[in-house]
């Protein structure tokens, strides 16, 4: 049995910022029920229940209006819990899946119509069994319907992946930072490949899990440069997201969700450039409604 990951913080702060009509938490995570959704006999964890209305009190909390659910490796392939928990509340959520290699169009045509905007990959590094560089039949259906690739790389790997990324010809999301390690800085070849790949007009970056390039304490302070420094160079393709409910963080103190939005502020100080990362550019991606 794999082990349990602990829970989220049950007692969420309020942000101490006004956060915009219309803000979009674009990554976290939904569990359960167990008895109507197993985790896959391979995932590395197993979670409690962590349900789409524990979801909708955070996002109240919180100031959010949505949430993007991105399929977590504890159900495999299998889209069937993200899809469900879309037909059901398609007001507050979108999504992100982890597909079927043979994926047919007739499925991405009806989770495009529920709210999928995007197919997940992972580096190989990550030890999963999600590669993109195996998947070209994958990523031309996924292209072929206009979605966007959204690729979690492994520390210092995305280098390895950036001509094959930028020649798919569609929108590139890169999950956590681009889990590029927060201690080599801004000067580091992988921080600089990132900054190469967002000239591109096409790449988009998640604010999000900075617990994931790092293994310091919150407020995670080494990762504060990263983020300035991708915050200036294309503030408007940057998109936030909480990583709730931060999954595999045992041993480790886990993050309140209020204070990491409040460490939006630290990284974009100018409230012009918080709007266009919480509500403009991921209603540009995720095909929402601006306020």
């Amino acid at each position: 049995m794999p082990p349990l990951t602990p829970p989220p913080d049950a007692h969420p702060r309020k942000p101490k910022f006004m956060v915009p009509a219309g803000a979009v938490d674009t990554h976290i995570h939904l569990f359960g029920p167990a008895s109507q959704y197993p985790f896959h006999p391979d995932s590395k964890y197993v979670s409690q229940d962590i349900l789409p209305d524990h979801a909708i009190a955070l996002q109240d909390t919180l100031g959010l209006a949505c949430s993007v659910v991105v399929s977590g490796g504890g159900y495999g392939r299998s889209y069937q819990h993200l899809a469900d928990v879309l037909r059901r509340f398609p007001d507050r959520f979108r999504g992100v899946a982890l597909l079927p290699e043979q994926v047919t169009r007739e499925e991405i045509a009806m989770l495009d119509g529920l709210g999928v905007r995007g197919a997940r990959f992972v580096s190989p590094q990550h030890g999963r069994h999600f590669p993109l560089l195996s998947s070209a039949d994958l990523l031309s259906v996924v292209v072929e319907a206009g979605w966007h690739v959204q690729f979690y790389p492994h520390r210092t790997d995305l280098p390895d992946f950036k001509e094959q990324l930028l020649s798919l010809g569609t929108d590139i999301v890169l999950d956590h930072f681009a889990h590029i390690p927060a201690e080599g800085g801004i000067d580091q070849p992988a921080f600089r490949c990132l900054l190469d790949m967002l000239d591109s007009g096409r790449v988009w970056v998640k604010l999000s899990g900075p617990m994931r390039c790092t293994l310091e304490e919150p407020p995670y302070p080494s990762v504060t440069p990263l983020a300035r420094a991708l915050v200036r160079h294309a503030p408007e393709r940057m998109v936030w997201g909480s990583d709730w409910p931060h999954v595999n963080m045992a041993g480790r103190t886990m993050p309140n969700d209020g204070d990491l939005l409040d460490l939006l502020r630290a990284w974009a100080p100018d409230e012009g450039a918080r709007r266009k990362i919480l509500v403009d550019n991921p209603a540009k991606l995720y095909r929402l409604a601006s306020t």
